[in-house]
């Protein structure tokens, strides 16, 4: 297993967090980041303050949708 993989993630499955939306992905979902970890979030663009919940936490990223 790679020291990436072993270090803890800063977020988790379900958890809430309020995030600025940085930049855009290839696939156009809006692109927040936790202590550098990467948060896909459909539906977003950069300059949008929203908060989210976690829907799946993979090795390198994240996805996450907008909390209504």
């Amino acid at each position: 297993m790679s020291e990436r993989s072993s270090k803890p993630k800063p977020v988790a499955e379900g958890k809430e967090y309020a995030v600025e939306i940085k930049e855009t992905s290839r696939r156009g979902e809006g692109i927040a980041r936790i202590d550098g970890f990467v948060i896909f979030v459909a539906g977003t663009k950069p300059g949008d303050n929203v908060t989210i919940k976690i829907t799946r936490v993979a090795d390198r990223f994240a996805t996450a949708e907008v909390k209504q």
